[in-house]
């Protein structure tokens, strides 16, 4: 087995780190722990150099103008993203993608993908639940109307809204199959609410009150909506990681060149130590982060099935969520006095890790999932 990344994905890498070498995550305005204190819109500037390097295009096929990489290129690039913090809607926008190409119409994948690739229309997807199979993620119903589909229902948490050109909607039939509906954020009947994340940044509630959306415009296919999840779900480790990698190597620096009785405090054992755990955690979450990608990103098993990814996708959020909130939380103690300095970078790189350990479900939304899949598919 191969564990190597091909040429392909290193160069996706490459070009991320020269997209992202100039961004200072010290450099965006910290929420002050006041909500709405964070700017509305998104980094537009940073948002046209990632399109301007093909990193938007990255997983769209050659025909849409991509590249035609998978899950494990977008989550590298999404690694390295949340080292510096960019404020841009890659994930959201990435993965949405991905759904139309694989599952939408050709009519919905000739609106939307040109225009993604490129960066001149950006997607965002309604997903906030616990976990694949919490009720509340599926609030909207879809109603066949004719040739058209009317959407009702709340959908809350959503982000990036504000700034989006077209939404993905989760919402489910009468027989209750989940579909997912694109859903242009002009529509009508269709209004936003303001709604703040824990890091303080700006979302959205959605209410739909009699949306209507063509046929073409709705993603039924079976699995589809799962799959864009499982996506999301993994996207988010990634991001987790790289802020990790982030938080660490800070704490390594000041650890470093702070002294106290004349030895720098990393010599002290109490604190290699923490730094050490640390690091053991950033490798765990590192390795199924990647066992998950792979899963998303290997088509079928030597039967020609699916290959199942669930489960490696919950394990995979389980590490992040515990791992991030441990990096950052030791990064803080290690710190001392400037680990609660509001004005210091740590600070912003902390309520960025609480978001990430909760979105999508906290570790034990999906260590309860994993349980249901262990009982519903025993182990040999």
């Amino acid at each position: 087995m191969d564990f190597t990344f091909t040429e392909e994905q290193q160069a996706a890498v490459e070009a991320a780190k020269a997209v992202f070498a100039d961004v200072a995550p010290d450099s965006v305005p910290s929420p002050a722990l006041t909500p709405g204190a964070v700017s509305d819109e998104f980094d537009r500037p940073l948002w046209g150099s990632l399109a301007g390097s093909d990193l938007l295009s990255l997983v769209l096929a050659e025909e849409h103008g991509g590249a035609g990489l998978d899950a494990i290129a977008l989550c590298l690039v999404l690694r390295e993203a949340a080292k510096v913090l960019a404020r841009v809607p890659l994930l959201e926008h990435c993965a949405t993608a991905m759904a139309v190409q694989a599952h939408g119409s050709a009519e919905l994948a000739s609106a939307l993908l040109p225009g993604a690739g490129r960066g001149t229309l950006v997607l965002t997807v309604a997903a906030h639940g616990r976990t694949g199979h919490d009720p509340a993620e599926l609030a909207v119903t879809a109603r066949r109307d004719g040739a058209e589909w009317t959407l009702d229902g709340v959908q809350t948490s959503v982000p990036w809204a504000h700034s989006a050109d077209w939404i993905a909607v989760p919402a489910h039939r009468g027989d209750g199959e989940a579909v997912l509906a694109l859903v242009p954020r002009t529509a009508g009947g269709l209004t936003l609410a303001d709604q703040y994340s824990t890091s303080g940044e700006r979302l959205a509630e959605l209410t739909l009150d009699g949306v209507r959306v063509p046929t073409a415009h709705l993603i039924d296919a079976p699995g589809a909506w799962d799959r864009l999840r499982q996506l999301l779900a993994t996207g988010t480790c990634a991001l987790a990681l790289g802020l990790g990698e982030s938080v660490l190597t800070m704490t390594s620096q000041y650890t470093s060149k702070r002294e106290q009785f004349g030895f720098p405090v990393a010599t002290f054992q109490a604190v290699a130590v923490q730094a050490a755990d640390r690091y053991i955690d950033l490798r765990a979450m590192e390795v199924t982060l990647w066992q998950a990608a792979w899963r998303l990103d290997a088509a079928t098993d030597g039967a020609g099935g699916p290959l199942p990814s669930s489960g490696d996708v919950a394990v995979a959020k389980i590490w992040a969520s515990e791992g991030v909130r441990r990096v950052v939380q030791t990064a803080q103690h290690l710190h001392g006095g400037f680990g609660a300095d509001t004005d210091y970078p740590l600070h912003r790189f902390h309520a960025w890790a609480k978001q990430l350990e909760l979105q999508l479900g906290p570790a034990a939304a999906h260590e309860e999932a994993l349980g249901d899949l262990l009982a519903a598919h025993p182990l040999a």
